[in-house]
């Protein structure tokens, strides 16, 4: 559970008893117990079970694809995966690779509809680039109508596994990966995603080395 589901929890505790003090009506207590139960169950945070092996890129969002292209950008040519979030999903991210932290860069911006094209470079975001060792990987958390508020919770210079936890988009929202030239996508649009547990890609670069294997860890 994130740490914000019991504030907010809590408020509307304090305000159903309130109410309940002054009316003692069951049915106008039950609105603010209903969304307490909702802010709850929306800021649930599970473990995941994360795939190892060299090479590959995890989600790093519950959602489900939205799109995926080629894009050039000045070190060359990226593909560009979207994963869209709704209210419904984990908003807990989670690194899509090891490596080390070279870039964190927050943006203040807009809050437009993040299934909107734009949204990716008008609203508020926050870029995360990480070297993996041999390539880099960067993804966007990016604001939607709903979402007010990104945390990141990585600084340059963090060394950061594969699927660990690194923030959070409150509500509905989107988050966009970059991946290298020499990737293979495991996924495609409509594709449903689990953060640190869904493999979106595989990078076949020389320094990747073995096969991937098949064991995994909790996390």
């Amino acid at each position: 559970m994130v740490r914000d589901g019991y504030f907010y929890a809590l408020g509307l505790g304090v305000v159903a008893a309130i109410v309940w003090l002054l009316t003692h009506s069951l049915v106008l207590i039950a609105l603010p117990l209903l969304l307490a139960a909702f802010f709850l169950w929306f800021f649930r945070d599970p473990n995941r079970v994360i795939p190892s092996g060299p090479g590959l890129v995890v989600s790093p969002a519950d959602g489900v694809v939205t799109g995926t292209e080629w894009i050039e950008t000045s070190e060359g040519s990226r593909m560009r995966l979207s994963i869209f979030l709704s209210v419904f999903n984990v908003h807990v991210n989670r690194s899509p690779v090891s490596g080390t932290v070279n870039l964190v860069e927050y943006r203040k911006g807009e809050f437009l509809n993040a299934m909107k094209e734009e949204c990716v470079l008008n609203n508020e975001q926050t870029l995360i680039v990480i070297d993996a060792g041999g390539y880099d990987v960067s993804f966007k958390q990016i604001a939607g109508l709903l979402a007010r508020r990104i945390v990141c919770n990585l600084k340059v210079g963090d060394r950061v596994e594969r699927g660990q936890r690194m923030g959070l988009i409150k509500f509905g929202s989107r988050v966009d990966v970059l991946l290298p030239a020499e990737v293979n996508l495991k996924v495609k649009v409509g594709t449903h995603v689990k953060g640190g547990s869904t493999v979106l890609a595989e990078v076949t670069t020389r320094s990747n080395g073995s096969e991937p294997s098949a064991s995994a860890t909790v996390a």
